[in-house]
């Protein structure tokens, strides 16, 4: 599992400045619109706009933000049409990396995508190259920073509401479901009263790699800082253990 990796990319989250958090919520707002293109500006009919939702809350945007972005995108008002693209490649070392993307324009994303991976000493592959060694999972954290709840009864309500795993961390707690599933189960944790620090579907590696050199990892970090930087990237995901 990705579990500790996961954690830490979370934790510089919680402290990110107020444009870095907008970026995230530029990001997500792209999200929706094309949920809502897709299937409508009723989560209760659109489950993917539903989940959209769940993650746009589980990283703090504000309800009305929300609300503004679907009532936009459902009245017409906004023309940009975004394509989903997801790019495989290597990092440092044979380091997995896959990276999904919504854009305006592929072939600018393409050629940043690969200009990236160039870089910092990496290769972008073909389509399937490393996403064989990745299962697809509905990923649920829930903060336990003060430890005040009971890692037993967390488990519990947890495998009682579908999951498929659950694995206690340091101040988290992570619940794998399969993609199936996973509106059920964050559904059923929500209405025993739990907040999540993240929700959404994810693709987990079947397993980490380490990098011992130095360079190795500084190249890696500043791939993945240029990566979640870049206005197209709503997702990155890899098998680098931290």
């Amino acid at each position: 599992m990705s579990g500790h990796s996961k954690w830490n990319n979370i934790k510089q989250k919680k402290g990110k400045t107020d444009a870095q958090r907008a970026k995230v919520f530029t990001k997500i707002s792209r999200e929706i619109i094309v949920a809502v293109k897709e299937g409508g500006g009723d989560p209760s009919a659109n489950s993917k706009l539903k989940d959209v939702i769940a993650k746009a809350k589980a990283a703090n945007v504000p309800n009305d933000n929300i609300k503004r972005v679907i009532d936009r995108a459902a009245g017409g008002g906004e023309n940009i049409v975004y394509e989903q693209n997801t790019y495989e490649g290597y990092g440092p070392s044979g380091v997995a990396v896959i990276v999904e993307t919504m854009t305006d324009n592929r072939n600018r994303t393409a050629s940043e995508m690969r200009h990236y991976f160039d870089k910092y000493g990496g290769n972008m592959g073909q389509e399937g190259c490393v996403s064989w060694s990745f299962d697809r999972k509905g990923v649920i954290i829930i903060d336990n920073e003060d430890e005040k709840r009971d890692e037993d009864t967390v488990m519990m309500d947890a495998l009682e509401a579908g999951a498929d795993d659950f694995q206690p961390g340091d101040e988290i707690f992570e619940v794998y479901t399969s993609p199936d599933t996973f509106g059920q189960v964050r559904g059923a944790m929500e209405e025993k009263g739990y907040s999540f620090l993240s929700a959404q579907l994810e693709m987990v590696p079947q397993n980490g790699m380490k990098l011992d050199a130095e360079e190795d990892r500084t190249k890696m970090e500043k791939l993945l800082t240029m990566l979640e930087d870049n206005d197209d990237v709503q997702n990155v995901w890899h098998n680098w253990e931290l």
